[in-house]
């Protein structure tokens, strides 16, 4: 294994801490730097269990400030970068579309011409033995939406239970919110980096994520906790919206695959074939917690609210990962019943930080730390 020194950023997010504990753990030759902001979606408490290991540095910055990263770039010679930083929450995006675009395409940009001012000089990658990469997280939002029509069954190719349509690397973007055409803003600049600079460049579009440290303002952990505390589970429209589910362990590790096999110039989706409407999902979900809290069959059911649907609320997305497998031997490990026991059974047996994540008392606890440093 030849010494690397990649920058994960967003790595102290959801998705982002699950790739840096997989990345700091398995490759005890890398030097893993993780860059985060620590806006109110980065919690370092993620990270408690890696945060002492000798391959493992945090760097709290922004990746919108140019100059910042060209120095980290060449400070820490990256030769690889998992861009992970991004504002997601749609519904922060409909009420303050310019802070997605800034972070979402000029922190992109940003990352991109830093790096191509670093590894276009001489002493790229250090001895010379390592091609730099440039990696790029992207969303199934980009693609729009899906029609509910045709259903062929779960497992049969071309069609799903609600539609006889995946989206494929093919498919056409086709964003409708202000979250989903920042992004798909950024992977147009991805691929412009690669077309006109020769950049090695990557990119994956993945499908709806659950799991461990996800940020309660997300359905999962959100209605994990209200059942919990018997508070409303607001459910949108009638929560006949369909999405695709993976479980975070399974993308991270569909990222260390791409990050190291995939091919210069590709985009690769990344899904598990397994769609829920946000209705079934919601009812799995307080089965699953009540029989975790050990209450009676349907304790939960009346916490359901319905309330008024979200502006441009995509109906369905579901994404064929058919290339991930074929030309890296990718697919799910987990069925989602027993993905979403153990997420419940995480977010139960975490309470502390749960509950200092709803408080907000783990901002202050970092903006303190960090600031003296």
């Amino acid at each position: 294994m030849m010494k690397r020194n990649i920058l994960i950023t967003g790595g102290a997010g959801f998705i982002g801490s699950h790739v840096v504990r997989l990345f700091v753990n398995k490759y005890a030759d890398y030097n893993i730097y993780n860059l985060d902001k620590l806006t109110y979606a980065g919690n370092p408490a993620n990270l408690k269990d890696i945060e002492k290991k000798p391959n493992y540095r945090f760097i709290k910055e922004d990746i919108c400030n140019f100059d910042a990263i060209l120095q980290i770039f060449r400070q820490y010679n990256i030769d690889g970068v998992i861009h992970l930083a991004a504002e997601s929450h749609v519904d922060r995006s409909i009420k303050d579309p310019f802070t997605f675009a800034q972070t979402n395409v000029i922190g992109t940009l940003s990352l991109l011409q830093a790096a191509k001012t670093v590894w276009s000089e001489s002493n790229c990658g250090g001895d010379g033995s390592v091609s730099p990469r440039f990696y790029h997280i992207s969303t199934d939002e980009v693609y729009g939406a899906l029609e509910m029509n045709n259903p062929k069954g779960g497992d049969e190719p071309g069609g799903g239970p609600y539609g006889d349509k995946f989206f494929t690397e093919q498919t056409k973007y086709n964003p409708h919110s202000p979250y989903s055409a920042a992004k798909a803003s950024s992977d147009h600049f991805v691929r412009a980096f690669h077309d006109t600079y020769g950049m090695d460049t990557v990119i994956s579009n993945c499908s709806n994520n659950y799991g461990p440290y996800q940020f309660p303002e997300k359905l999962i952990p959100l209605f994990i906790n209200n059942i919990r505390n018997g508070k409303p589970l607001p459910v949108y429209g009638k929560g006949e919206n369909v999405r695709d589910w993976l479980f975070v362990e399974d993308h991270a590790r569909a990222i260390d695959l791409i990050f190291h096999k995939g091919q210069t110039g590709e985009t690769y989706n990344i899904g598990g074939f397994n769609e829920w409407k946000n209705i079934d999902l919601i009812k799995q979900l307080i089965k699953t917690t009540d029989e975790v809290l050990g209450n009676p069959p349907h304790h939960s059911d009346h916490l359901i609210q319905y309330v008024t649907d979200r502006a441009g609320h995509d109906l369905r997305y579901a994404i064929d990962s058919t290339k991930l497998k074929e030309e890296l031997g990718w697919q799910p490990s987990l069925q989602f019943e027993e993905g979403i026991k153990l997420t419940v059974q995480w977010y139960l047996d975490n309470q502390e930080w749960m509950d200092n994540v709803v408080s907000g008392q783990y901002l202050e606890y970092y903006k303190d730390m960090y600031e003296k440093r």
